[in-house]
């Protein structure tokens, strides 16, 4: 059996964001990650139950994902943690969706972890939740984000209060694990 000493996260519920155009590799490794260390994981969407969202890599579709919950349906204080991943087309499809920002906010407002990965940084400007605060993203966000009010940093991974943000899949150890230690100390 685990125990929080030795990294379990068994009990811990965790909410992954996304739609079309997500990079896969964001999406799979961090809940891969999270599913071995004994969380349950929540794939969540602007598409309904049981639709699929098509990942890329790169700019090559590739695998597609089952939508595991609504939205619409989803209630920000059921999860222990939000992952926004990127890829370009699925933040930016995020930022449209009203439903989408508004539950990025109210996680936002719960102070619960919120770990977000290359472009996923996009949706945490919508939801209000970068003004004042030091993240990092993938680097052509870099000017979106310092004019919302961000300071931004060129580094694997950036920590601030409940803000985990990385640059891209080659941080995606780096990003797991400060999700993680988020995750135990809560």
């Amino acid at each position: 059996m685990n125990t929080p000493n030795n990294g379990s996260l068994s009990g811990k519920r965790i909410a992954i964001l996304m739609t079309d155009g997500v990079e896969q590799v964001e999406y799979e490794q961090p809940r891969q990650f999270l599913e071995e260390h004994g969380a349950e994981v929540t794939l969540i969407s602007p598409k309904a139950k049981g639709e699929q969202v098509q990942g890329f890599e790169h700019l090559t579709a590739s695998r597609q994902f089952a939508v595991e919950r609504d939205v619409k349906d989803a209630n920000a204080g059921d999860y222990d943690a939000l992952v926004l991943p990127g890829g370009v087309a699925n933040p930016d499809a995020l930022r449209l969706s009203e439903p989408s920002i508004g539950f990025i906010r109210d996680f936002g407002a719960t102070g619960k972890p919120i770990a977000s990965i290359c472009h996923g940084p996009w949706t945490l400007i919508d939801a209000d939740l970068v003004d004042g605060r030091k993240l990092t993203s993938w680097p052509s966000l870099k000017g979106d984000l310092r004019n919302a009010g961000a300071a931004w940093e060129d580094a694997e991974v950036v920590v601030d209060g409940n803000l985990i943000t990385s640059r891209k899949p080659d941080d995606i150890p780096a990003f797991n694990k400060a999700l993680q230690q988020q995750l135990l100390t809560a």
